[in-house]
């Protein structure tokens, strides 16, 4: 396996689509042999978003926009974003919910790198849901999403 590829060859993207959400993506870290560091290129099309409002408790994202503009949702701030901005998402609680919105007409692409620590915890400030899962490159073992408006005791349901 080569260790290196250019953004510019890859060409088999995949894409996805949900009301206001959609992307084409295309993974990249399995084609350089990547194991700890997840790696992908995403493009969103004008008024599109590729995921719902969150934050990682445990892995880190950093966006780097390739191509266009659009608007970065992060925590209770919005800003602009551009050709060559970086992004930090570091892990943490909702003050760094994070979303990249596509506000322009014309699409907008990204390079992501990402932690790939195999448990994590996900919280949707929008929706107020939790997703928690533990997975690696090439199974999910376990994933599981609520609602966190009900809490439960700890005993609650036991004998």
């Amino acid at each position: 396996m080569k260790p290196v590829i250019n953004l510019n060859d890859l060409s088999d993207f995949e894409g996805s689509e949900h009301g206001d959400f959609a992307e084409q993506y295309v993974g990249v870290s399995e084609k350089v042999g990547a194991q700890k560091l997840g790696y992908s290129v995403t493009i969103i099309q004008p008024g599109k978003k590729v995921c719902p409002f969150h934050n990682h408790r445990v892995n880190e994202e950093m966006f780097l926009i390739l191509e266009g503009t659009g608007t970065l949702r992060f925590g209770d701030k919005e800003y602009a974003i551009k050709k060559d901005d970086v992004i930090a998402c570091p892990p943490g609680g909702r003050e760094v919910a994070h979303q990249i919105i596509n506000t322009s007409d014309q699409p907008l692409k990204y390079f992501c790198l990402s932690t790939n620590e195999p448990v994590d915890v996900c919280e949707y400030p929008d929706s107020n849901k939790l997703m928690s899962y533990v997975a690696t490159p090439d199974e999910e073992r376990f994933k599981h999403i609520s609602s966190m408006d009900k809490s439960l005791d700890y005993y609650e349901g036991e004998s």
